[in-house]
């Protein structure tokens, strides 16, 4: 009997062990982050800012390029035809950009943005979409930036007035290999507003985007955001009385290379500036006044090889 149970306990510890050393792979595996990756494909899925941004020790350079709306219903058939879609009307907004990544956390930039205008953004990488040890289900990003209007001042106006700021929280997450979806909650922030009950400092609005993978190097992508507040019976400076679009859409058809990411986009928008689009946007939606743009963006490493 008792070597019965001498076998019995000495088969036990064998299978206790056999058991131990197979999970302890499992355990060092399951406690390896597997981080998502390629959300989305650009550090801006048409005109607003995603969730990824260039690797550390890049810089990217970016140009985007927006044109006139396609057709004017106050315009005459041959003229629509000669301005080319939108092509050859003579509205064309240009925005220029450089970022850096010096931190794997953190992107800056700087962008003429038309008119005189530039602005400068701040990036900050709070979580990254993973599964392993923590399941995380979404990549979260803050995104600050400031517009100055750099036109010469009237003699009477402060230069401090002359800017704006939006402050954006990205949250997105990547369902599969295929599409990708993001929320965007804004409120952008003027120093100076004319006086009225209908114009306040701050503008509140809510954004979606996505993107669909079509092949390995093509995307659709689309945006959407809704303006809540101050866009009926705005005053301007001038006192007269101004009504803007609350809603922005884009759709978008992306194309990666070695190296650049390029997109034809059309959207209910001529702004060129993500501030103006948010809350100064003039092209309606129900009137289905569209335009067409371009981007193109080249990233190069500066760090050491």
């Amino acid at each position: 009997m008792k070597k019965i149970l001498s076998l019995l306990v000495f088969g036990l510890g064998l299978t206790i062990s056999a058991i131990a050393q197979d999970a302890a792979p499992a355990e060092k595996t399951a406690a390896k982050p597997k981080y998502t990756k390629n959300t989305f494909s650009g550090t801006k899925i048409i005109n607003f800012q995603s969730t990824e941004m260039v690797g550390k020790g890049y810089l990217q350079f970016m140009i985007s390029h927006h044109f006139g709306n396609l057709w004017n219903k106050d315009a005459s058939t041959g003229q629509n035809f000669a301005q080319m879609l939108g092509l050859n009307s003579g509205i064309a907004h240009t925005y220029l950009s450089f970022d850096f990544t010096p931190t794997k956390f953190l992107n800056v930039g700087l962008a003429a943005t038309g008119s005189a205008r530039f602005e400068g953004w701040a990036k900050f990488k709070i979580l990254r979409q993973q599964t392993g040890l923590k399941n995380v289900p979404v990549s979260v990003a803050w995104v600050s930036l400031f517009n100055v209007d750099a036109n010469t001042k009237a003699p009477d106006e402060l230069t401090w007035n002359k800017f704006s700021y939006l402050h954006q929280l990205l949250i997105a997450h990547k369902f599969s290999e295929k599409f990708s979806l993001q929320l965007s909650p804004t409120v952008v922030h003027y120093n100076e507003v004319p006086y009225g009950k209908n114009n306040t400092n701050n503008i509140f609005s809510m954004g979606i985007a996505g993107k669909y993978k079509m092949t390995p190097k093509r995307n659709m992508t689309f945006e959407y955001s809704r303006q809540f507040n101050m866009y009926e019976n705005v005053l301007d400076k001038n006192g007269n009385i101004l009504n803007y679009q609350p809603d922005l859409l884009s759709l978008g058809l992306e194309f990666n290379t070695s190296g650049h990411v390029f997109q034809f986009f059309l959207g209910t928008t001529t702004a060129a500036s993500t501030i103006e689009q948010l809350t100064r946007n003039t092209n309606s939606l129900k009137k289905m006044q569209f335009a067409l743009g371009f981007s193109l963006n080249r990233a190069l490493s500066l760090a050491k090889q």
